[in-house]
């Protein structure tokens, strides 16, 4: 419990009963909480406490959770779980091309969305663990990456990336010209023992490309993807 006590979670959620719902299990779990109840609150609530993760309602007054996800990342990247009553696949692809992480779909199980929420901040922990001991700068053409200071430039320009699409990339980039399995990228990057997030891993290289280019992700049909130069 010692170190999620020092981790304080935003749950933006419009309907009061599921949002205390949320809180009181992530506070029992050993988390603080804030809370946000529309998308102007989420914006000011994350801009105010800098939570080490968001649980992101999709439908929200103000404006809904997909431009809530696109302000946050834009101005502090931050972990995002989506809670969602969409079961459309271009809904979910849009929150997750937005800079959500994951989503779980309505109704859900409370330890359904702790167990989500516990593997993103390993994801994280791993990530920084990594960039400490791993080689600081990985250059791919004109693709360069700073592990310890989580840049990214393309031609010399700084490209924006969501923590989860550095570390996918920095995946990509380690081995250039390597492809590498739906399987290992899963596991590596989002902690998952199966391939069960394929349209998650898909949507997340989709929106990689449009930030670094398409020709430098390769598409192996079947088997994975490769950065290349």
């Amino acid at each position: 419990m010692t170190e999620d006590a020092a981790r304080t979670l935003l749950v933006v959620e419009d309907d009061p009963t599921i949002n205390q719902a949320l809180t009181d299990r992530l506070v029992a779990e050993g988390f603080r909480v804030v809370q946000a109840y529309d998308g102007p609150g989420a914006v000011a609530a994350h801009a105010e406490h800098r939570p080490a993760l968001v649980v992101l309602d999709v439908m929200l007054p103000g404006f809904d959770g997909l431009e809530v996800c696109r302000r946050v990342q834009a101005t502090h990247p931050v972990p995002v779980l989506m809670l969602t009553a969409r079961v459309d696949e271009t809904d979910v692809l849009v929150g997750l091309g937005v800079g959500a992480d994951d989503y779980v779909t309505k109704p859900f199980r409370l330890r359904e969305v702790v167990a989500r929420i516990r593997a993103l901040l390993r994801r994280v922990d791993r990530a920084s663990e990594l960039a400490g001991t791993s080689v600081p700068r990985l250059v791919v053409g004109d693709l360069a990456v700073d592990r310890a200071g989580r840049r990214v430039s393309v031609d010399g320009e700084p490209v924006h990336l969501t923590p989860l699409e550095f570390d996918l990339l920095v995946a990509l980039a380690t081995a250039p010209g390597t492809v590498r399995s739906r399987e290992e990228l899963m596991s590596e990057v989002w902690g998952w023992a199966d391939a069960r997030g394929t349209r998650t891993l898909d949507s997340h290289v989709k929106a990689l490309r449009a930030k670094i280019g398409p020709s430098r992700v390769r598409t192996v049909h079947g088997v994975g993807y490769a950065v290349e130069a």
